[in-house]
């Protein structure tokens, strides 16, 4: 099969801990063990996030005077490189010597009008206590919103339009290579009128990035690893219950909180309604038997309804 795999925030950097080298690299190697028998055994192409990172440069940047700090879009391309390098050495020193390995730095399109501009939800960077985070509010122009117990940044995050370097991973692929690319939803740019792209101020989800790809490489599966084991409607209450399996037409999508799992979630059915094949949403560590459709939650055409993983509380009683 040709698997597209988006990697959470969590194969890189766990929530609460430091934002440093030595952890990034350590979760990365933890996901390289994850992915490595994937590659084996099909056509591989990996997303990731960079939300962490991309807002812990934007934080550093933030000293510089207003006119010499680094756009979005930069530093969107500088964690690419990072974090696609991190990613493609580890896996390397799993697989045979012969297997090839790429990262591609991808811009991605989106409409310079799109609406998101004007409602900041993209997390990016640290978390903060609140007082810090309206403090920073203040002091640097930041929209900052609550997310769990903690406080983040947000930026504008758009719809993603195409992959400008399509072509090159496609190519890339049929030459039995793994392609890292669309990393932190790859970075984002406009068209203007002359026809010449331009970098935008700019988070682009990854999980609707990957999905696209996923689209536009014909991918037989997309697969969203992420910390938890699978899709809960009702998540952090009384009765929460996993989601086995569902059909796109089945699910809620106003039940999932767009800061969380609402992406994913929105993703995977999109993928499924467009293409008919499968999406699917679970842990990282158990990757092998979320592509099975052992684990996770799995979204299909195939049926119709919701299939839990386990039984309705109230008809045990």
């Amino acid at each position: 099969m040709r698997i597209v795999v988006a990697l959470g925030g969590n194969a890189l950097l766990k929530r609460g801990e430091p934002l440093t080298a030595e952890n990034q690299r350590a979760n990365v190697r933890i996901a390289a063990a994850a992915l490595a028998p994937l590659a084996v055994e099909h056509e591989l192409i990996i997303s990731h996030g960079n939300g962490p990172q991309v807002g812990l440069l934007a934080l550093q940047g933030a000293a510089y005077k207003p006119d010499e700090a680094f756009p979005l879009d930069v530093l969107g391309a500088q964690t690419e490189g990072m974090i696609g390098y991190i990613i493609e050495q580890e896996l390397k020193n799993l697989l045979p010597a012969s297997q090839q390995l790429a990262t591609i730095l991808t811009m991605v399109e989106v409409d310079p009008h799109d609406p998101a501009f004007d409602e900041p939800t993209k997390f990016v960077g640290p978390i903060y206590d609140q007082d810090h985070a309206l403090r920073l509010a203040e002091e640097k122009g930041w929209a900052m919103k609550q997310d769990g117990d903690s406080w983040r940044r947000v930026v504008a995050s758009p719809t993603p339009k195409s992959i400008v370097e399509r072509e090159p991973i496609q190519w890339l692929i049929e030459k039995a290579a793994i392609v890292i690319c669309a990393g932190g939803g790859g970075i984002p740019v406009a068209e203007g009128p002359d026809g010449h792209y331009a970098g935008v101020e700019a988070v682009i989800d990854k999980d609707f990035a990957s999905e696209l790809l996923a689209r536009d490489l014909e991918a037989d599966l997309l697969v969203m690893a992420t910390d938890v084991d699978a899709v809960y409607l009702n998540w952090g209450k009384a009765g929460q219950r996993a989601i086995r399996s569902a059909s796109p037409d089945a699910v809620d999508l106003g039940a999932f909180p767009a800061g969380s799992m609402g992406p994913k979630v929105r993703a995977a059915c999109n993928f499924a309604a467009a293409t008919g094949k499968k999406a699917a949403i679970g842990a990282l560590s158990d990757l092998q038997a979320v592509v099975n459709g052992d684990r996770g939650t799995t979204i299909s055409m195939q049926g119709s309804g919701i299939e839990f993983a386990d039984p309705d509380p109230s008809e045990e009683r």
